[in-house]
């Protein structure tokens, strides 16, 4: 058996299609397009790649894009002042700060400052507990793409066993409240978690999201589960790879995401999506 490969690439276009056609319909309609504003703090080389991307997104869909790339030296009174700003604004939908940002800045204390109703990230602890009760509102953006990625491949989750591996706030946790939401039996794992492998052994659904490159052994993983890798880690030669070791996982899986090409674009258009929500739903009387 080899397993399936779930294309996160040719998901993400189709959804950015979509996106793209209500965009188009709102503005026939006399509305304003969609507004994301994106903070860039510093020049982290990896962030500069995601925003850039973010932004050729926004372009595609016809997203109004605002970019805000501030120097490493910015202070926390200025950004949190930028923030209020953008929360006021009639034309922005959406705040994103790009993470991780500078050593001297608080990110929790930014994060919360962002309207819950603008957190088009989902990180505002109103957002993530909105999700735990079960009446979500903007969900985390990479477990919002995986539970889309996850409905491409027709399964039925009601009843399997999800192992998630790593506990982060932005990926593990969420992921288990959405992964409960849609009736699976959650197991989370983490760095003190004992005998990995041994969870793994009775996983139907596993999601790996440790930034570990190779954690997780082809031969852990039971025959014809469905396997998320998260991971992108940048091998010295360039070269991209996820926490899963693909080559022997593929044979054992029944379904798998690739990495590059995974995960990875289904977290941006999640991102557009939250955004159009926020001017379709959220702010709606603003127009």
């Amino acid at each position: 058996m080899t397993a399936q490969l779930i294309d996160g690439k040719a998901i993400a276009a189709s959804l950015r299609q979509q996106i793209a056609q209500r965009v188009a319909e709102r503005r026939q309609r006399g509305l304003r397009a969609p507004g994301l504003a994106v903070i860039l703090v510093g020049n982290d080389p990896a962030s500069e790649v995601y925003v850039s991307h973010k932004r050729k997104d926004c372009e595609e869909v016809g997203f109004m894009s605002k970019a805000y790339d501030l120097p490493a030296s910015t202070s926390q009174a200025e950004l949190l002042s930028l923030i209020d700003n953008l929360n006021d604004s009639a034309e922005i939908d959406g705040i994103l700060v790009q993470l991780p940002l500078p050593a001297h800045l608080d990110a929790s204390q930014l994060l919360e400052r962002i309207r819950p109703d603008k957190d088009v990230d989902g990180f505002h602890p109103y957002n993530v507990g909105r999700l735990a009760q079960r009446i979500p509102l903007l969900r985390p953006c990479t477990p919002k793409g995986i539970m889309t990625l996850l409905e491409s491949t027709g399964a039925d989750l009601h009843g399997m066993h999800a192992v998630i591996v790593g506990a982060s706030n932005i990926v593990g946790r969420p992921m288990a409240l959405e992964l409960l939401l849609a009736g699976c039996t959650v197991t989370v794992t983490h760095r003190f978690t004992k005998d990995l492998p041994g969870h793994l052994a009775s996983a139907d659904l596993v999601v790996v999201a440790a930034g570990k490159p190779g954690l997780v052994k082809g031969e852990w993983i039971k025959e014809g589960a469905i396997v998320i890798d998260v991971g992108i880690n940048r091998q010295a030669d360039g070269k991209l790879i996820g926490d899963v070791v693909f080559d022997t996982a593929l044979p054992r899986a029944g379904w798998i995401t690739p990495v590059p090409g995974g995960v990875g674009p289904m977290t941006r258009a999640c991102l557009l999506e939250n955004t159009l929500y926020a001017a379709e739903s959220l702010h709606s009387q603003a127009e």
